[in-house]
C-alpha cells in the first residue's frame, strides 16, 4: 500500500478535486437555467391573450359553484355583454336579458372567455308568491 506523505502532492490533488467538483456544479446549473428558459417558451407559447371590446358575449366562471355536489352544473355562467373595458384587466358587465342597463359589475378579465356560440336560450323559472295577509283573511 503506498501512502503519499508529501503535503504540496496531496493538496494539489484535493485542489484539482475541488475545481472539477465545481465545475460540474456549474454545468448542471447551466443546464437547469436553459431547461427552465425552454420549457417557458413551451408554455408562453401555448398562452394566448384574450383581448376584449365593448359589445362582445363573454361567459363568466362561476367560482362558488366547487361547494355543490351536482357535477352535471356548468362551471361558466350564462352570457353576459361587456359595457366598459377598463384598465389591468378589469371588464365591465352587464346581463343582456335585464331590461335596466345601469345595472353592471366589474369582474377581472381572467374569469371571462369569449362566448363562441350563437344567442342562448335562457331558461327562466317565475313563481307568483301570495301575499301571506291574504291568505289568512282567507281561512
Amino acid at each position: 500500500m503506498f501512502l503519499n506523505f508529501e503535503p504540496s502532492l496531496s493538496t494539489e490533488k484535493r485542489r484539482m478535486q475541488l475545481l472539477k467538483l465545481e465545475e460540474m456544479r456549474l454545468t448542471a446549473y447551466e443546464n437547469s437555467k436553459s431547461y427552465k428558459k425552454r420549457v417557458k417558451m413551451y408554455h408562453d407559447k401555448k398562452l394566448f391573450k384574450k383581448e376584449f371590446q365593448p359589445g362582445q358575449q363573454v361567459l363568466l366562471f362561476n367560482s362558488r359553484l366547487k361547494l355543490f355536489l351536482d357535477k352535471i352544473r356548468s362551471k361558466w355562467s350564462e352570457p353576459f355583454t361587456i359595457k366598459e373595458v377598463k384598465p389591468y384587466g378589469a371588464i365591465k358587465l352587464m346581463d343582456p336579458s335585464l331590461d335596466d342597463p345601469i345595472r353592471s359589475w366589474v369582474v377581472n378579465g381572467l374569469w371571462l372567455k369569449h362566448c363562441l356560440g350563437g344567442e342562448v336560450e335562457r331558461l327562466t323559472i317565475i313563481i307568483h308568491l301570495d301575499d301571506p295577509v291574504s291568505l289568512q283573511a282567507l281561512s
